[in-house]
């Protein structure tokens, strides 16, 4: 592929450049950075293409002699970056990038966006991600990659060099191949694009792709706006958890030596907690009948009547505490800014959640504890909001079943509803136990549960979890018929939607029995699990509008849960703003039953 390009050192070729796209629809649109983090490294170049005409913009020129990288003091960012947003004869590509009506086509977009907001104070309108467009198109089916040199393969056919990828984007002199190779990044994206749009409009995906589009930004914000974390809460919190670890094992230590086969002259026997095969065999030997694995949910309903599985439970619990969530997070908070800012993959999973890692924020401990160390710094607040059962309310609105739906709209206590129903007595009488045993059916109907699990997770035996799961339906006939028809069409389609038109594609062999329960599982929860991952996605994208101009920043999702950091005197109108974009989300894709969201301010990530 021949193209042509111009390479942009000066103020008066870049305001020609930029005059020369400015009535384009679409540009590819790149860039290269010395470094894979915007608060460690410089952004070099960016690269603006039509397709026939290649703009590649040094910004080293523009730099005003300033090349370093961040200090590493709190709060500062390189003098670079400083430069670069302080710079006037930047505007024009600035006006360039920031305009929506040119659409701007990058392969994993967040990465080009967190650069130029970062360097370039400016945040890049109407983008189109051809890597979210090509994972959509996957739609979770096969082994498929989605580099941009893989998915020039996959859909063009052509091979695509990326071996100056690598190479020293902060050298003074690039050479004409460094240059050469960001050009062509840049120059294939209109093609690339031309040919995913094919697939997006046979496939029905026009409508996810905008969300997901639409959503790039916010989450290129969120990441390089980060979460503050407390170092000294989060240290005495491990100490605690350490202490507990070291407790509860050595009380299981002393519970399990009975069931040790070997005896010990030197006293107690011990065992590697930690093995399975060793933990098992004192288990089944002390009389406990051990399911078919050891995991937490199958072992849970045998903690009442043996102390010895609730205490494995306990040390597991600490255990994978101190493990997961230990020392190694302080590594991740960045020196410039004081804060964590984890890596958010926004396909996470065929259904659309979000995936998130360095480190996994979304995993955060439920307790107190923990999250009460994730704070707001001194002046500010944090506005959290999460969705009131919102993958049972997107199941009422589907089945359009109508005790369903009443049970919503009448805005009763839905556990309790359930519960009184299942166990046939009156709202008022309903115990804590019975809601929570009717919370447990109500979420696992969502994630396509049979009796064999039910009956695991509650301890009822077959007959009993097959009874209640009877009545429980009976209640809910519409949606049974849903839950039914999801189930029985995935069979002949091998394939479940969200409302957007999301697709998850199953393959699955049919006279496998525990292969086609699987995956008639999946399909019963993938649409209901999924939209809620589009309400979410498309809540942050309304959000960020609202609060563009405040001192409100986005700095942590989980699922259905939004956390916003604002200054103490905005924490109000944050609140009123980020209830109203969730709410406004959630009717775009349910109408039948109200949205509800659950919100309070606070100076600690807490409930």
């Amino acid at each position: 592929m021949e193209i042509y390009f111009q390479l942009v050192t000066d103020a008066e070729a870049l305001k020609k450049a930029c005059d020369e796209l400015r009535n384009v629809r679409t540009l590819g649109f790149d860039v290269e950075t010395t470094d894979l983090d915007p608060y460690r490294g410089n952004l070099r170049l960016v690269q603006l293409s039509d397709g026939r005409n290649t703009k590649v913009v040094d910004l080293r020129a523009f730099a005003g002699g300033h090349w370093s990288v961040a200090s590493g003091q709190p709060g500062e960012i390189s003098e670079t970056a400083k430069a670069l947003r302080a710079n006037a004869d930047l505007e024009p590509l600035r006006e360039l990038l920031t305009n929506p009506k040119i659409t701007k086509i990058a392969h994993n977009a967040k990465f080009d966006t967190k650069w130029v907001r970062h360097h370039l104070g400016c945040e890049v309108g109407g983008v189109y991600d051809t890597y979210l467009a090509s994972i959509l198109i996957a739609a979770g089916e096969g082994e498929r990659r989605h580099g941009l040199a893989d998915v020039v393969q996959f859909f063009l056919g052509r091979t695509l060099d990326k071996a100056e990828q690598v190479s020293d984007w902060g050298a003074a002199e690039l050479s004409q191949s460094q240059i050469e190779y960001a050009a062509m990044d840049a120059a294939i994206m209109p093609e690339v694009k031309a040919k995913l749009d094919e697939r997006i409009a046979t496939d029905g995906l026009a409508d996810v792709l905008r969300i997901e589009n639409e959503c790039v930004m916010p989450i290129a914000e969120m990441e390089l706006n980060g979460f503050y974390l407390d170092t000294e809460r989060w240290r005495e919190q491990l100490e605690k958890v350490s202490v507990i670890q070291r407790r509860a094992g050595d009380e299981l230590q002393h519970l399990l030596s009975a069931g040790v086969a070997q005896a010990s002259l030197f006293g107690q026997t011990q065992i590697n907690l930690d093995s399975i095969e060793q933990v098992t065999d004192a288990l089944v030997n002390l009389g406990v009948p051990v399911p078919n694995s050891t995991r937490a949910w199958e072992l849970q309903p045998l903690a009442d009547e043996y102390p010895v599985v609730a205490k494995l439970l306990e040390y597991r619990a600490a255990a994978k505490a101190s493990q997961s969530f230990g020392e190694n997070i302080l590594e991740f908070i960045e020196p410039a800014t004081g804060r964590i800012h984890a890596d958010f993959r926004q396909i996470g999973a065929p259904t659309g959640r979000f995936a998130c890692s360095k480190p996994n924020l979304q995993q955060i401990p439920h307790e107190a504890e923990y999250r009460r160390c994730f704070m707001a710094p001194p002046g500010r607040k944090l506005v959290i909001a999460d969705y009131s059962q919102i993958e049972l309310r997107i199941l009422a609105d589907f089945s359009g079943d109508q005790n369903f739906i009443d049970a919503f709209v009448a805005g009763s206590d839905f556990h309790a509803a359930t519960a009184a129903q299942v166990f046939g007595i009156k709202a008022e009488d309903v115990s804590a136990d019975q809601r929570s045993f009717a919370k447990r059916l109500n979420f696992g109907v969502v994630y396509g549960i049979g009796a064999s699990r039910f009956a695991s997770m509650t301890g009822l035996t077959q007959r009993q979890a097959e009874e209640t799961l009877r009545r429980y339906f009976a209640t809910y006939p519409k949606m049974d018929e849903w839950l039914r028809n999801a189930a029985r069409n995935v069979l002949n389609e091998r394939s479940a939607r969200t409302a957007s038109g999301r697709m998850a594609r199953m393959n699955f062999d049919p006279n496998d029995r525990g292969s086609v329960g699987a995956a008639q599982r999946y399909a019963k929860n993938m649409p209901i699990q999924g939209t809620s991952a589009d309400i979410l996605k498309r809540a942050l994208r309304l959000l960020h509008d609202d609060i563009r101009d405040t001192s409100a920043r986005l700095v942590n999702i989980v699922h259905d849960e939004i956390v916003v950091e604002c200054d103490a005197a905005e924490a109000g109108s944050t609140a009123a703003k980020l209830e109203s974009a969730m709410q406004r989300a959630g009717s775009e894709y349910v109408s039948k039953v109200p949205i509800k969201v659950d919100i309070h301010t606070a100076d600690e990530w807490t409930k």
